[in-house]
């Protein structure tokens, strides 16, 4: 279901000290921006936030109230410092309990792997009145709470439970864009690239430049959620900078 009128956005909450002391490299922030626009819902904001139960819920509350949706990746596994559940239960103000339907999915699950210990329990607590996130990867499934979705931090798992999210949130219109490349200092287009944006209010221009080759080159990405806006857009940027002499490279450099 879509409603191309509004901009829906998201939050994202990564989890976890391992992120924060370099130990682990983050995949998911870039895996759910990407499945985010595909679903037309902007990644509007991220937070890192160490295992403090207190820093969660404060980072829970303050992006709830902000977005339309939240995920939040990490901390939900069978081990003493994942409290996750137990931070966002104390966000929303509910119990944590034990999910009949994901304890019965654990216990099939780890039947042949050793049953269903107090620590393989601990992934079948849920807050009270949320609903199953299935995980075809490990057994143990994601959870989801009105628009908050609680996702493992192993990108895998993660990935696997965006698939079977796929197509349920509503949203508005996908993100569509298109690159242009420049070997141009991008200090000598910065007022162009303000003006083409200011003249195509439906479209917002991204420059991002680099050093290769041992010149200095720029990469403009133009956005928009309309394909005629898009294009229109690209074909005045495109002209605004043959016209100062450079060459543009359709798709980017």
């Amino acid at each position: 279901m879509t409603s191309p009128d509004k901009i829906w956005t998201a939050g994202l909450i990564v989890i976890g000290d391992e992120i924060l002391s370099g130990r682990t490299q983050d995949k998911n922030i870039a895996q759910i921006a990407s499945w985010l626009q595909v679903q037309g819902i902007r990644l509007a904001e991220v937070r890192v936030v160490p295992d403090i139960e207190a820093r969660i819920v404060a980072a829970v509350n303050a992006l709830r109230a902000e977005h339309d949706y939240l995920f939040t990746t990490g901390g939900i596994g069978p081990t003493h410092d994942d409290i996750t559940v137990d931070a966002i239960a104390a966000a929303l103000g509910v119990p944590v309990v034990i999910h009949p339907e994901a304890r019965a999915l654990l216990e099939g699950y780890y039947a042949t792997r050793g049953g269903l210990n107090e620590g393989r329990l601990r992934m079948a607590r849920v807050p009270e009145g949320a609903e199953l996130i299935p995980n075809r990867m490990s057994g143990a499934p994601g959870i989801r709470i009105g628009n908050l979705f609680v996702m493992a931090g192993v990108p895998h798992i993660t990935a696997g439970m965006l698939d079977a999210l796929t197509g349920q949130l509503e949203g508005g219109a996908p993100l569509l864009s298109q690159t242009l490349g420049c070997w141009v200092a991008e200090s000598e287009v910065a007022d162009l690239l303000r003006q083409t944006e200011a003249a195509h209010e439906a479209c917002q221009i991204g420059s991002y430049p680099f050093f290769r080759e041992g010149r200095v080159g720029a990469n403009f990405v133009v956005r928009s959620v309309s394909a005629g806006d898009l294009e229109a857009c690209c074909e005045a940027l495109t002209g605004a900078l043959v016209t100062q002499g450079l060459t543009v490279t359709p798709g980017g450099i």
